[in-house]
């Protein structure tokens, strides 16, 4: 509790007051039509509501006790309450709104006084936008499919429930797998997949097969490669336009690497940033271009191609396992077999799997792996991956797809290496 003087203690209520003004603004313009007495409680209420928590807080910072508090918030707080039950009677309304609203100023109010102030503004602002939001909130609420719901579910409890409770060491005889930092880069993963299955949603996914191509590219751009590929065999015609949404999930799949790497070890930055860079950027320019010369307009069943949600939890745990397992051979390989065997194991990984082998080379950089390995063996990854969806490209979507998945790969690789020749320290 604040040892109150008088100055403080002005500031103090001020706050509270300002608390109840700003829930009162909200509350007072979303009933500006109603006539004068038409509602229960508006910009005055509220912020008689706040001022009265914050004398509470006086009060009982003098010495009276909670018997202040609980006197003057039930005095303030039981009116708002009779009122809006006599309003709720007559229109027939069963929203609880502004009673929750004004419990909550009032207790605003008093932390104002006897706690933190910057919480108790903070809190505040969050309220009244809380409020402010409904139409926002109301309109989410009815596009969130269960799917979703279930997902962001699993995804919380991974992250609160799970994660604490297990152990923060290695178990194994290789000292290589830390069952806490495994599980902390599977919730990774699968956060970052989610996050950006979220931004697309909201941006739109009638947006064509750009946004469809991102979308899949989150989760696998080797999926994409091969469902547009087998499109592309089936419509001819339609090859420009699908191979824009393969280059565009080969860039969202480069950028994503380039940033797990990033979060894991930031002194990989000057060895990947301008490779992984380069090709990224490529990789756009190649989908814009693409997208451009095509001759046919996307499908409106195109633009829902890889645009499901990413994050399921059965594929986050198959994902965990293998994340172990590359885990365990790549430590047991950096120990044994030198540089050269862990680069030659990347890059088979790179062939299935990129994922797996950024969160092992990242973890590991500075460590078991000096970070010219740990640089060299994320590139030899990425580099494989995007050879075998070249290969992909060529099998299964014939040669009018191939040829254009070859020509975006040929540009990202070549000026992935040009960048890295003039920017990055030699390897």
């Amino acid at each position: 509790m604040p040892d109150l003087v008088l100055p403080d203690l002005f500031v103090r209520l001020s706050l509270a007051l300002a608390i109840g003004f700003l829930v009162g603004v909200e509350r007072g313009w979303k009933d500006r039509a109603e006539v004068e007495g038409g509602r229960t409680a508006g910009l005055r209420t509220f912020s008689l509501v706040g001022l009265s928590g914050g004398l509470a807080g006086a009060l009982h910072s003098v010495g009276l006790g909670p018997a202040a508090i609980l006197v003057l918030g039930g005095g303030a707080i039981g009116a708002v309450l009779l009122f809006k039950w006599r309003e709720s009677a007559a229109d027939g309304s069963h929203s609880v709104t502004t009673p929750v609203a004004a419990v909550v100023v009032f207790g605003l109010g008093v932390l104002a006084v006897l706690g933190d102030m910057r919480a108790a503004a903070a809190a505040g602002v969050a309220t009244a936008a809380l409020l402010a939001l409904k139409p926002v909130l109301h309109g989410w609420l009815r596009r969130l499919t269960w799917t979703e719901l279930r997902a962001s579910l699993v995804l919380l409890a991974m992250t609160v429930i799970v994660l604490p409770i297990l152990p923060d060491r290695t178990l194994d005889p290789w000292n290589a797998l830390n069952p806490h930092d495994v599980w902390a880069m599977t919730v990774l993963i699968a956060a970052l997949s989610f996050a950006g299955y979220i931004a697309v949603k909201l941006a739109g996914e009638s947006r064509g097969i750009l946004f469809a191509g991102a979308a899949g590219g989150l989760v696998s751009s080797t999926v994409v490669t091969l469902d547009n590929g087998r499109r592309a065999a089936e419509a001819p015609a339609l090859a420009a336009l699908l191979a824009s949404g393969t280059a565009a999930a080969g860039a969202v799949s480069v950028f994503k690497v380039l940033s797990i790497a990033l979060l894991l070890a930031p002194g990989l930055a000057p060895m990947l940033g301008p490779a992984l860079g380069g090709a990224g950027a490529a990789f756009l320019a190649g989908a814009a271009v693409l997208y451009r010369r095509s001759a046919a307009p996307a499908p409106a069943q195109a633009d829902r191609n890889g645009f499901a949600n990413p994050f399921e939890p059965l594929a986050a745990f198959r994902f965990g396992l293998l994340l172990a397992g590359v885990l365990a051979v790549s430590k047991i390989l950096a120990d044994n077999a030198g540089p050269a065997g862990y680069l030659a194991f990347a890059a088979l990984s790179g062939f299935a799997d990129i994922d797996a082998v950024v969160l092992s080379a990242g973890r590991m950089a500075g460590t078991s792996l000096t970070m010219d390995t740990a640089a060299a063996a994320i590139l030899c990854a990425v580099g494989a991956n995007i050879v075998m969806k070249t290969v992909y490209a060529f099998w299964i979507g014939g040669r009018g797809y191939g040829r254009l998945i070859l020509a975006v790969s040929l540009a990202a690789a070549g000026l992935g290496a040009v960048l890295f020749r003039v920017f990055a320290p030699v390897l």
